[in-house]
């Protein structure tokens, strides 16, 4: 085990401590993330070069999930802000310095959706617009986002030149009270605004590029670089949503121990609650599998430096497919022992009903959601000439 994932469990009580009330003040509490921070696990996709640990993909997925079970909020922050450090290894080793150099812990927020518009400007481009989402923003010194490249008269005939722009705190927004749901409160996903910042030409990437591969030469000889940017980010997204219900998993275990039903069943007894429990349970520990399987077999793919075969896209559609169905099965799975749990599963008072609505809405992020992908995956292996995007 990772010593970053044997803090997580080592200080879990304090992480449990901090789901209510990083959820009542709308970002995560102090102690809470200072657990992420000395944990080590932000660095686990980071380059040695700056820093990181450079570890596998699993290491890092186990830590999102360990930190996930015992503060939704938390494991979420791990998962999406944990993640950018993959992509910073492949930007402009300038921005590398800027952003790590003198801070290894320097956490970055998103979000990548292409919300901006770009104006280019001499040696870099005039940015605006605003942005949802921007999870773990108010912890974050820097933050990438989405935009596209249009020209002064917004003109966007074409293919979009889409791309990630970096910019440092001082140039953007974070719009307070702008972050209102009914689950995950505690990641602070607030807005951010932006009004004509410059942003340099090496402080940003192409989307498409970095989804295809292009970039990936910059670190050649490393097999984590070499794996796609959509599958490391959609499985970060689907480790936080299976490590938090996990946590749920656990409080319905306890729960069980004690209910009685109105007509004296004993919940631990109860035959219905035993099936759907061991369902649950099942799915995700093969989901879990599943995901992290791929991911080790492609980093097997990848080590015989010079002569790797790349992943291919009927790869990445695969895994795609497979780990949103891993979600699925789960958030149904859970679903289905909430509606055995009985009227008080309800309570806002027990964790049971907290874990549910946080879990419902990691299950809303557009890396959890099955029919985008399925019809992807699908389109890609009848060869029908469909045309659908995956952005992540």
């Amino acid at each position: 085990m990772h010593e970053a994932i044997q803090y997580i469990h080592e200080h879990a009580q304090v992480l449990r401590d901090e789901h209510v009330p990083s959820d009542e003040c709308g970002l995560l509490t102090e102690p809470a993330r200072d657990v992420l921070v000395k944990s080590g696990g932000m660095r686990l996709l980071q380059a040695e070069s700056h820093g990181g640990f450079e570890a596998v993909p699993a290491d890092f997925f186990a830590w999102v999930r360990a930190a996930a079970h015992y503060n939704p909020s938390a494991g979420w922050t791990a998962g999406v802000v944990g993640v950018h450090p993959w992509e910073i290894a492949l930007v402009d080793p300038k921005l590398q310095d800027e952003i790590f150099a003198d801070e290894p812990d320097t956490w970055i927020a998103s979000p990548y959706a292409p919300q901006g518009r770009a104006v280019r400007e001499g040696d870099g481009f005039r940015f605006s617009g605003e942005w949802q989402y921007s999870t773990g923003t108010d912890h974050c010194d820097w933050i990438v986002l989405g935009g596209i490249v249009v020209d002064e008269s917004a003109d966007r005939s074409g293919p979009p030149d889409m791309r990630h722009f970096f910019l440092p705190r001082g140039d953007y927004e974070i719009v307070d009270d702008s972050w209102h749901v009914m689950g995950l409160s505690g990641t602070g996903s607030k807005d951010i605004r932006i009004d004509d910042a410059f942003v340099p030409e090496y402080r940003t990437v192409g989307h498409v590029a970095l989804s295809e591969g292009e970039y990936n030469n910059r670190r050649a000889e490393s097999p984590l670089y070499n794996l796609p940017f959509g599958c490391i980010f959609s499985g970060a997204i689907a480790a936080a949503t299976l490590g938090i219900a996990s946590g749920a998993l656990e409080h319905y275990r306890e729960y069980m121990q004690a209910r009685v039903s109105a007509s004296g069943v004993v919940g631990k007894t109860d035959p219905f609650q035993q099936e759907a429990l061991a369902e649950v349970e099942s799915d995700l520990a093969a989901g879990i599998a599943h995901i992290d399987l791929m991911i080790a077999e492609w980093m097997e793919q990848l080590r015989d430096v010079p002569d790797a075969v790349p992943i291919s896209r009927a790869q990445r559609f695969e895994f795609r497919r497979n780990q949103v169905r891993a979600v699925q099965r789960v958030l149904f799975g859970v679903d289905k022992l909430f509606s055995r749990a009985g009227s008080a599963a309800i309570w806002s008072t027990r964790p049971l009903e907290r874990y549910w609505r946080d879990l419902r809405t990691a299950g809303t992020h557009i890396c959890d959601m099955a029919d985008v992908v399925y019809r992807a995956w699908a389109d890609h292996m009848f060869e029908t000439g469909g045309r659908h995007v995956l952005l992540y």
